[in-house]
């Protein structure tokens, strides 16, 4: 998807006929930047834990972060990625690939996730710190 995104994003943009709203652009640019911001203190408060794979711990082997955005949501990565596959294409007025970017990441993290948090939750000490927190967004209570 990432790749696709990538790729899809300047070749709309360079055949787009019409200029693309502004405001589009903007919320884009914006939508990027907190994407960045989020993935940049999602990966240091991860430090050594970060990983693209989803691998099994034997007896607690990895340290569980609940600090930095973990204190709100599970899946901060996921949110970054979420708002830059949605982001990327927009700020550059790709409004279609932002569009098919967001349903295909949206059909490859319904598969990824559940299969993530169930390895995760072997851990007692993961149960115990995330299983209660949203996914994605955070509570306003």
């Amino acid at each position: 998807v990432h790749a696709g995104t990538l790729v899809a994003a300047p070749l709309e943009a360079w055949r787009r006929r019409t200029p693309t709203p502004p405001l589009l652009r903007a919320l884009g640019l914006v939508g990027l930047g907190a994407a960045t911001a989020l993935r940049i203190w999602t990966l240091r408060t991860l430090g050594d834990s970060w990983s693209t794979r989803v691998t099994r711990f034997a007896g607690g082997g990895r340290r569980v972060a609940t600090g930095g955005p973990y204190r709100y949501i599970r899946h901060p990565n996921y949110l970054a990625v979420i708002l830059e596959l949605a982001a990327l294409p927009l700020a550059g007025g790709a409004i279609r690939t932002a569009i098919a970017a967001t349903v295909l990441d949206a059909l490859v993290l319904s598969r990824r996730i559940p299969l993530e948090e169930r390895e995760l939750a072997a851990d007692p000490a993961w149960r115990a710190a995330m299983l209660e927190r949203p996914r994605f967004l955070p509570r306003l209570t």
